[in-house]
């Protein structure tokens, strides 16, 4: 069942926003050369633990784990496209790192993530993050009152497609509240006019994934979590939480 909030429960999803946003920076910024996976899951868990919030990451496990998620951030790199547990592996200079993070702030969740380039970027790994990044302001763009969830999917999956990319059909947006993971489903492609009409308190988490060897085709690592690009290629993984509004979407994960 989709979810429609209030006023005041957008305002009240905002804290978890920021917290999001705190989470993103500080990874980011930590995520250099010689740096351990599990060392940035310990950023996020301190920051967590400074704004009195809770991750719904750890111990998540939806029906396709065979184990709960053992972190409070998932650390995708290189041929990961997302769901990566922070674990012992150094990052390397020219790494390609997809950090995903959540946060719970008197009950309301918010979900987000970004791609970086540890050290200096690779030319071909700069455009993929650029083109994710410009996909997932597309979609947020086309969530304006009286859309359709397929204005969505379209313009994140035609921009994608455009460059070459490889998309994953199984795994995409979603709605956000008082759980991570709500109705609806957004997928990263799609036809416009099509599916769920948007409406004003309709709170989405977008989240382009793009593949840069340009086929769909993954498959799950054997720690039952990590899905990885089945040629090998590498990935690139942005996200918003935003909230469809009267005056145009409105991004909860931002600064």
């Amino acid at each position: 069942m989709v979810e429609i909030k209030t006023d005041t429960a957008l305002d009240a999803m905002r804290p978890a926003g920021r917290v999001v946003a705190d989470i993103l920076a500080a990874t980011r910024a930590a995520a250099t050369p010689g740096t351990r996976l599990s060392e940035l899951d310990e950023v996020a868990r301190a920051i967590l633990r400074e704004a009195g919030a809770t991750s719904p990451f750890l111990h998540y496990r939806p029906s396709f784990a065979p184990t709960p998620f053992p972190a409070t951030i998932c650390t995708s790199v290189n041929d990961a496209i997302v769901h990566g547990i922070p674990s012992s592996y150094r990052l390397r200079d020219g790494d390609l790192l997809s950090i995903d993070c959540g946060a719970v702030v008197d009950g309301w969740a918010s979900d987000a993530a970004i791609t970086v380039a540890v050290g200096t970027p690779r030319p071909e790994d700069q455009r993929l993050m650029d083109t994710t990044r410009r996909a997932l302001e597309a979609g947020i763009a086309a969530a304006v009152v009286g859309a359709r969830i397929g204005d969505i999917s379209h313009a994140i999956g035609s921009i994608g497609r455009a460059a070459g990319y490889g998309i994953s059909a199984d795994f995409g947006g979603h709605g956000v509240g008082r759980h991570m993971h709500e109705d609806p489903s957004v997928p990263n492609e799609g036809r416009p006019g099509r599916g769920f009409v948007l409406r004003h308190g309709l709170v989405l988490a977008l989240e382009p994934m793009f593949l840069s060897g340009g086929g769909d085709a993954y498959y799950t690592a054997n720690d039952g979590w990590t899905l990885l690009t089945a040629d090998g290629s590498r990935a690139a993984h942005f996200e918003h939480t935003i909230a469809v509004t009267h005056d145009g979407p409105r991004i909860l994960t931002q600064p």
